[in-house]
């Protein structure tokens, strides 16, 4: 995110540990034992590469379901085990995702690299938005980018706040980056509102599946309603968002850049991959990415009903889980090392991909490919969503946390846990 004022990192020095003891080293630091990047500066082979890559993290262990998850759709070992299976995959798939954007982002420069980081970041969220539309599973698809949101916002966010406050007594970061991110964070969800208040001004009536990817208003007399009011609302509304999200991503890297840089006292870090490498390691595990996430979503329905489990929940609770594990871990580590511009930046700024990018793309390509997707999201949902970004934007206000403020993120985020665990 953006870098301190002096006087906020002279703050930031001084802040009281609560548990003593300097800030141990995190994930990254791990890639030192094998970063065979030469003193000097020469790029990494490729061998070298690929194994900076695949050691670059402890969640990759679990790769090994990644070919369990091809035999078990294969072999039909069946919904549960596809279910599973794909979801332990996508996990360190996601992690490598974020690894891959990172390295092509430290060879490709800052510009073309925050660009990298806008399309990639949420891939796995994307993956299984589009491949959930073209099943026709519109509620799978409005659930997990609603859950994607959440948990950035309330669980990492919230848990980052904690381990940065069990550190230290309080912690500053770059007000007017933060405000104005979560400024057009609440943009975004006031467009959600906007349709609801339309569908309830034009009848009292609910939405319902006509068929695979169609939707029909249904009145309180069980009289089918045509919804195109709704669906050029809500198409129209993602091409506004999607200018305002090309205007963000314009006043992160342009503009206002230097409010989004590290410090430049700050170690830079070298790249572990060779560009060539990156960018296809990239490419490789995006496509065994949208294979595992296609296996993923087919075997919801079975398994949601084999285990009494509400669909709501598992979009809205453990699909988010999945692609933002990697970036929670990041998260929570940056925060414990003092680093909250970075931990505010992936937080806010992930959930601001989705909220303002990836969600107006998704009904974009719903209107291309025939299916009615709309910016319509359940009442319940549009007021949860609406109260969890209203109280992030209250307390990023002020540029400072603590353990109390990410104490209350994590219990909303609970409470809302509690609430679609038992949603019919």
């Amino acid at each position: 995110m953006a870098p301190s004022t002096s006087a906020q990192r002279q703050a930031s020095d001084e802040n009281t540990p609560l548990i003593g003891g300097g800030a141990r080293n995190g994930p990254s630091d791990s890639h030192s034992f094998h970063d065979d990047i030469s003193q000097h500066g020469a790029a990494p082979t490729v061998v070298q590469s690929l194994r900076n890559f695949i050691l670059s993290g402890w969640l990759n262990v679990l790769l090994v379901a990644v070919p369990l998850s091809f035999i078990s759709h294969f072999a039909h070992w069946g919904s549960t085990a596809d279910f599973i299976i794909s979801f332990i995959a996508i996990v360190p798939l996601a992690s490598l995702l974020g690894d891959a954007t990172e390295q092509c982002s430290l060879r490709l420069g800052q510009t073309v690299g925050g660009l990298l980081n806008a399309t990639f970041g949420n891939a796995v969220e994307l993956i299984v938005g589009v491949l959930a539309l073209k099943r026709g599973e519109l509620r799978i698809v409005q659930t997990s980018l609603l859950g994607s949101i959440l948990s950035n916002l309330l669980l990492v966010l919230g848990c980052s706040f904690l381990a940065g406050g069990l550190k230290f007594k309080e912690q500053q970061f770059q007000a007017t980056a933060a405000q104005a991110s979560s400024s057009l964070m609440v943009l975004g969800t006031a467009t959600l509102v906007i349709p609801a208040a339309y569908r309830a001004n034009q009848l009292d009536g609910s939405l319902v599946h006509d068929g695979p990817g169609a939707l029909t208003l249904l009145d309180e007399f069980g009289k089918r309603t045509d919804i195109s009011g709704l669906l050029k609302l809500s198409r129209g509304t993602a091409i506004i968002l999607l200018f305002c999200y090309a205007s963000y991503l314009y006043f992160q890297l342009r503009t206002h850049h230097y409010l989004f840089e590290e410090a430049s006292d700050e170690e830079v870090e070298e790249a572990r991959m060779n560009i060539y490498t990156a960018v296809g390691a990239l490419v490789v595990v995006t496509v065994v990415t949208s294979f595992c996430a296609d296996y993923l979503v087919g075997a919801i329905d079975e398994f949601a009903q084999d285990f009494g489990i509400p669909k709501a929940f598992i979009g809205l609770i453990l699909l988010p889980i999945v692609g933002n594990a990697a970036e929670h871990v990041t998260s929570v580590w940056m925060a414990a090392k003092g680093k909250m511009e970075l931990t505010i930046g992936v937080a806010v700024g992930s959930s601001i991909q989705i909220g303002v990018g990836l969600i107006p793309i998704l009904v974009i390509v719903g209107w291309i490919i025939n299916q009615d997707l709309t910016l319509f999201f359940e009442n319940f949902e549009t007021i949860v969503l609406f109260v969890s970004v209203l109280l992030v934007d209250i307390l990023v206000a002020d540029g400072k946390s603590n353990y109390l403020e990410g104490l209350m993120l994590v219990a909303l985020y609970l409470v809302i846990a509690l609430a679609f665990w038992f949603t019919k």
